[in-house]
């Protein structure tokens, strides 16, 4: 498991949300689906909330999620 599969969780995690959610609700839908992955991932179970953070710039620099300038101050949206 690399960072990389972090924003194919964005993803599933966004569409479970309805298409947009906090932050924090995006990082709580991750855990709960992913928990015995992320346990297992080495130096990545340390660092995934700020690499999730790394897998949204991607997302958005890719167009797959509205840009920061236009969603609402902490929440991700998908495009």
């Amino acid at each position: 498991m690399t960072r990389e599969n972090l924003q194919t969780w964005v993803v599933e995690a966004l569409a479970g949300l309805g298409g947009s959610g906090s932050v924090v609700d995006v990082s709580r839908a991750v855990w709960q689906r992913h928990e015995g992955d992320l346990r297992t991932a080495g130096d990545l179970f340390f660092t995934w909330q700020y690499d999730l953070r790394w897998a949204a710039n991607v997302l958005r620099a890719r167009g797959k999620l509205r840009p920061a300038t236009v969603s609402p101050r902490g929440v991700w949206e998908l495009a």
